[in-house]
């Protein structure tokens, strides 16, 4: 059994899903599992975690952590580790665990390994797995030495478990000791649409090149709405302008793990199999049968996305309606 440290993730007072797949996995582990809950007036939130298997909530409050830093954040869990001093600690691979955890390792002068797709917990240690080679394949990493073991793991990749009402963590507070902060973030512009992000949805629907036109990606909204799942492009699509650079699936835009993924249009460029090709279930619609994306879906409709994904629409329609 280890002492597990997961850094919960949350944003205006609400806990990403992801923070609750770490806590689930660890707990299912029979792990100690506690958690840093880093920000301002978010107290409230140790009960929601507790209900999916934490044993103790360590809460920092301070105004410099209302809105996300990554200086405040390392310093705030480096002293958390060292009083702590967990065998394992884990974070969401989002632009967050991204930014602070590598400054954490330095901190704690111990290895990390990014962007897991597999977490296995032995003993007071753990084995993951992450893609390399733009995804073509997957290496095992273990620890060695001494010191806790980092790893960010992405989004969807374990799943979220059903909380159990009937559980509930020990709520303590962590010292805030951030001392003199060379950085200070003063606002966060928030995108205005409703949608999800496609690295946390369980649904994505991408569109590529073969939409032509910004205004034609209206066809996969209205999919997307009707499944209520996240709008994603292929970097063709955002280098032609059709879709902002925060939608890019991809190498160089995001990596998702959806349990769904519907690509309308895009061919399978290598640099978009690796940001998506670990999706649960892949359906790829396009009019060349000899498409790269073919290789990797696991249902393929060999036809004009103009016509297909209209039809799809309605019959999903008619599916929530009865």
């Amino acid at each position: 059994m280890a002492k597990v440290l997961i850094v919960a993730e949350q944003r205006d007072g609400k806990l990403k899903k992801s923070t609750f797949e770490l806590v689930g996995a660890s707990a299912a582990a029979g792990n100690e599992t506690h958690v840093a809950l880093l920000g301002e007036g978010v107290d409230g939130l140790a009960k929601e975690i507790g209900q999916y298997g934490a044993n103790k909530v360590h809460v920092a409050q301070n105004a410099a952590l209302k809105l996300y830093n990554a200086e405040a954040y390392t310093a705030v869990l480096t002293d958390l580790a060292k009083s702590l001093s967990p065998d394992v600690i884990l974070a969401s691979h989002t632009p967050t665990g991204r930014d602070f955890m590598p400054r954490l390792a330095r901190r704690l002068d111990v290895g990390l390994a990014s962007d897991c797709v597999t977490l296995a917990f032995e003993g007071n240690s753990i084995k993951v797995r992450r893609p390399v080679y733009s995804g073509k394949a997957t290496a095992e990493v273990e620890f060695v030495g001494a010191g806790p073991r980092l790893a960010t793991i992405r989004a969807n990749a374990l799943g979220v478990p059903k909380p159990d009402a009937g559980k509930s963590a020990e709520s303590v507070t962590a010292t805030a000791n951030l001392g003199d902060l060379k950085t200070k973030t003063t606002d966060v512009v928030k995108g205005a649409s409703a949608r999800p992000d496609v690295t946390e949805a369980a649904i994505v629907v991408s569109g590529g090149r073969a939409l032509k036109s910004s205004d034609n990606f209206k066809i996969i909204e209205e999919l997307a709405d009707t499944l209520g799942a996240a709008v994603g492009a292929s970097r063709a699509a955002v280098d032609a302008g059709y879709r902002p650079h925060r939608d890019q699936v991809g190498q160089t835009g995001k990596v998702v793990s959806p349990a769904l993924y519907i690509a309308c249009g895009i061919s399978g460029a290598i640099q978009h199999l690796a940001g998506m090709r670990t999706s649960k279930t892949i359906v790829a619609i396009n009019t060349d049968p000899e498409a790269p994306i073919y290789q990797i879906a696991d249902y393929g409709i060999v036809s004009d996305l103009f016509t297909v994904v209209p039809l799809l629409t309605e019959e999903f329609k008619k599916i929530k309606e009865h």
